[in-house]
């Protein structure tokens, strides 16, 4: 039986309604575990790296920043980027890759969506009062979580989602400021993260027009490669601020001209938030690179072909014998479906949790 979506009540409170959304997200379960969430490496890699914890905090950072300049809600802005990635299972977006097919190849056609999971965490995975589930967070807030991705109106959603949100709208434009900031985050720490780990070069990239028009920045303070970290420092500080004012620049009018209208501007309609058609390019040009040179690398396929054996290993044992799940999980068999409930509890574990059990499970070594 699908739970009741219950949404912040207004109650006396020195904080802003979207400030005790923020709160209760950085207060959950779901968020401390981001810290032990791969990225690109693994948290074992390294203390250098980014994990989903910082890559969240660095995507609400540059999302406060640009709603704080365009005079929006920043706090809506920061409680949506801090909760974007709470529905991300371990090893990354493989691990959720991984769950989606285990689920589907046993008949389950809904399978799992990390966006969608993000938002069951919130409403009904993580229990902080007696009387109903989830954080009680805004309508707002949950609404720019729910609809992270385009298109909003994913087959799977179930009925309650559905009636509740307004799924041929976009969101807020606090929540598509989120999705900008997003891509900018992961592009400059991928980055970062794949010359500080010796996978790609500064050469590598230089293809790109974006990556040559950043570097010539940082040759204009007198900083070279050869000054590797300073370098990469002032690269990935370059990169950030051109990507935030360049999104400023450009969306600015057409954020004036829709700020009222947030909530009801179609989904058939343009997003408002954007860069100009040039940056775009230049940007998926550079993505493609990241994906053949960086996420594609053979160091980062064999952690990733690791983790995805270690999902595959989980889900099929915990199917095959439920009664292996905690107590907090196993209670729920006789209320929710047995596979939601153990890719539910697949999805909340971090690499290393999971790599744990699976090594238990299946007789490994550590």
């Amino acid at each position: 039986m699908l739970p009741e979506y219950r949404f912040f009540d207004i109650s006396c409170d020195f904080r802003s309604p979207y400030a005790r959304d923020r709160d209760r997200i950085i207060h959950s379960g779901s968020f401390r575990r981001l810290e032990y969430k791969t990225q690109v490496f693994l948290n074992s890699q390294g203390d250098f790296f980014r994990t989903r914890l910082t890559h969240s905090i660095e995507v609400s950072q540059i999302a406060r920043s640009i709603s704080s300049h365009l005079g929006l809600q920043e706090s809506l802005a920061e409680s949506i980027a801090l909760a974007h990635d709470l529905g991300h299972t371990p090893f990354g977006h493989i691990g959720g890759d991984t769950l989606d097919l285990c689920l589907k190849e046993r008949g389950f056609a809904h399978g799992f969506e990390h966006n969608f999971q993000s938002f069951r965490v919130v409403t009904l995975l993580e229990q902080r009062y007696k009387a109903f589930l989830g954080l009680n967070l805004t309508y707002a807030t949950l609404e720019g979580i729910l609809k992270h991705s385009y298109p909003y109106n994913k087959s799977f959603l179930p009925n309650p989602v559905r009636e509740a949100f307004a799924l041929d709208t976009h969101p807020s434009i606090e929540a598509m400021i989120v999705d900008r900031a997003d891509e900018i985050a992961y592009i400059s720490h991928d980055i970062d993260d794949g010359i500080a780990a010796g996978l790609i070069t500064f050469d590598t990239l230089k293809s790109s027009e974006l990556i040559q028009t950043i570097v010539q920045k940082v040759y204009e303070e007198g900083i070279y490669e050869d000054e590797d970290e300073m370098f990469r420092y002032r690269f990935s500080s370059h990169l950030i601020n051109h990507l935030v004012y360049s999104l400023v620049a450009d969306s600015r009018d057409k954020i004036d001209n829709s700020r009222v209208l947030a909530s009801v501007i179609p989904s058939s309609q343009s997003i408002p938030v954007g860069f100009s058609t040039e940056l775009e390019t230049q940007i998926k040009k550079l993505k493609k690179i990241l994906f053949q040179e960086l996420y594609q690398h053979k160091d980062i396929m064999r952690k990733m072909f690791a983790g995805k054996q270690a999902i595959i290993g989980l889900f099929n044992a915990l199917m095959e014998q439920p009664k292996m799940l905690p107590p907090y999980y196993h209670n729920q068999l006789d209320k929710r479906n047995t596979h939601r409930v153990i890719a539910d509890y697949i999805a909340s574990l971090s690499d290393r949790a999971a790599m744990k059990l699976y090594n238990e499970l299946y007789g490994r070594e550590g």
